[in-house]
């Protein structure tokens, strides 16, 4: 027998999720904040999946005294092609709405699991790689850490927030949407 497609709702729900998707591109997906005394107001380090801003040259010339590397978008090298594969992600999930196939929808779950899995690992290892691999050579010795990928952290008389941006909400919300269907379309 074959099997019955998802419902127009179901289709109009994972093409929103390709909205969010596209969407997601142009706001940051990840903020790391720096306070400290002399910075009240706090210094950013935000990640789009394409470029790094913020107050990155005073925070590089802080870290400088505790021989942490800089940051850069040199360092992140996947910032160089981050974008496209979220373009493609957008693509297939739009794809998969029209398809309105049930199979492809888990694959495409499949793939939203594995690329968010990716990318954490990918940001932890890099937050661990700049956390330990301190100069031995630097003014200040401290001893290495892991600034965390949510939360806060205290370095010195630096607190640090890491926090998700908008982005990463839009992902998320747009993983959620993908999951409806298949409850709402469970007998079909």
């Amino acid at each position: 027998m074959k099997a019955k497609k998802l419902s127009l709702v179901s289709s109009i729900l994972i093409a929103l999720a390709a909205v969010l998707v596209g969407l997601s591109l142009f706001f940051p997906w990840w903020q790391m904040i720096f306070f400290a005394p002399q910075y009240p107001e706090g210094l950013n380090i935000i990640v789009y999946p394409n470029k790094l801003e913020g107050e990155i040259d005073i925070v590089n010339g802080l870290n400088h005294y505790i021989g942490m590397e800089n940051f850069s978008e040199e360092n992140f090298p996947e910032l160089a092609y981050l974008s496209y594969l979220v373009i493609g992600l957008a693509v297939i999930t739009l794809l998969t709405a029209i398809l309105r196939k049930k199979s492809v929808l888990y694959g495409l779950i499949g793939v939203f699991i594995l690329g968010g899995s990716l990318g954490v690992w990918d940001l932890s290892r890099a937050l661990r790689k700049f956390g330990t691999n301190l100069s031995p050579t630097a003014p200040i010795k401290i001893d290495p850490f892991v600034p965390p990928l949510i939360g806060h952290n205290t370095v010195a008389n630096f607190v640090t927030e890491s926090i998700l941006g908008y982005g990463s909400y839009f992902l998320i919300a747009a993983f959620i949407l993908l999951l409806i269907p298949l409850w709402k379309d469970r007998t079909r």
